[in-house]
């Protein structure tokens, strides 16, 4: 009965513990990737700074605050309003859809269905949206939730970064408890896979996610600067598509295709060429980044990414990458771990039976 009581007592703290945390353990998961990301940033600045930690932390902090939120600022701005806009026209019946061009009935395989359903939309709006009600007020009101969940990612950004500078700031202990609760899991093999954790945090953070972000924040401010409209809602989609590796080509290119239509041919020249830098970069600054990480398929990058936006929003685009490439990376060695072990008795047995 006593032990009884204790396990009740113990099951109870560890649930009412986790309802209590339940709102910050996405921030404190990512708080944790950035503080492991810029680590080595770190370490310099305090050594510029004559190893004041504290200081070095928080202006790491501050500097990761006005080079990340800033810029998202703006293009939340534009995200939220053009879902309203959006929202607005379609239930006022303002939206005109101008015909379809001629080379759409060219399109194999759906060209025919397109120019049919284009054609009826740009004669007849309300029949058109009648047709695929369902759909598109499920779109838009998916668009008007992400477009809301926008403040509250940026705030989880910031949180998250302060949690970084706060573990910066105590690096050392931090770095000794995680060491410990790996050791207290794993025995003598906590620090191989701390270690094998810090290096895939680093890969996936710096070759990926952080590339994917200069991108998509590069892309946003272009849009901004041409003045093409929606440019948040088209930041957030390149993005996503940097993010599961498909690449922001797919949103530059009709991008291009609009600003030559609608700008000054000094403009859209100009566009093009920050449209090719913006698309080529990772090119470059992905073997810079991500040096020599860990190898991690993509197909698990891209289940990780779309996974944590569907669940947690734009924070949960980085994080659940990160922690699924964790996990994978983990339980591969975790698996080769126990092969080799299981080989080597296999090995030795059989040694001794010739023996």
């Amino acid at each position: 009965m006593e032990i009884s009581i204790r396990v009740g007592l113990l099951i109870v703290l560890v649930v009412w513990s986790f309802a209590i945390l339940r709102p910050f353990i996405v921030p404190i998961i990512w708080g944790i990737i950035i503080a492991v990301a810029t680590y080595p940033g770190y370490r310099r600045l305090a050594g510029w700074l004559r190893d004041r930690h504290v200081l070095a932390a928080t202006l790491s902090s501050l500097i990761m605050i006005v080079l990340l939120i800033g810029p998202t600022v703006m293009l939340a701005g534009t995200l939220v309003d053009s879902a309203q806009e959006f929202d607005r026209q379609i239930r006022l019946g303002l939206l005109h859809i101008p015909p379809p061009p001629e080379s759409v009935a060219t399109w194999p395989i759906i060209g025919d269905t397109v120019t049919e359903f284009w054609t009826l939309a740009s004669e007849n709006l309300d029949d058109a949206l009648e047709e695929i009600k369902p759909q598109i007020l499920a779109a838009a009101s998916w668009l008007i939730s992400t477009a809301g969940g926008v403040g509250l990612g940026i705030l989880q950004f910031i949180l998250a970064i302060i949690i970084a500078g706060v573990l910066l700031a105590r690096s050392e202990s931090s770095s000794g408890a995680a060491l410990a609760i790996a050791n207290r899991l794993m025995g003598k093999q906590g620090r191989k896979f701390v270690d094998l954790a810090h290096t895939t945090v680093k890969g996936v953070t710096l070759g990926i996610l952080a590339v994917a972000l200069i991108q998509a924040i590069l892309a946003g401010l272009g849009f901004l600067a041409v003045g093409i409209p929606a440019a948040g809602l088209l930041a957030l989609i390149a993005l996503l598509l940097a993010v599961i590796q498909i690449g922001v080509t797919l949103i530059m290119i009709p991008a291009v295709a609009y600003v030559f239509s609608t700008a000054d041919t000094t403009t859209a020249v100009l566009f093009l060429i920050w449209s090719v830098f913006v698309t080529l970069m990772d090119n470059v600054l992905k073997p810079l980044l991500m040096g020599r990480g860990s190898k991690v398929p993509m197909v698990v990058i891209f289940l990780g990414a779309i996974g944590g936006f569907l669940a947690h929003g734009i924070i949960g685009l980085f994080v659940g990458a990160v922690v699924l490439a964790i996990g994978y990376t983990l339980f591969q060695a975790w698996m080769r771990e126990e092969a080799e072990r299981t080989g080597g008795s296999a090995g030795t047995t059989s040694d001794s039976s010739a023996a």
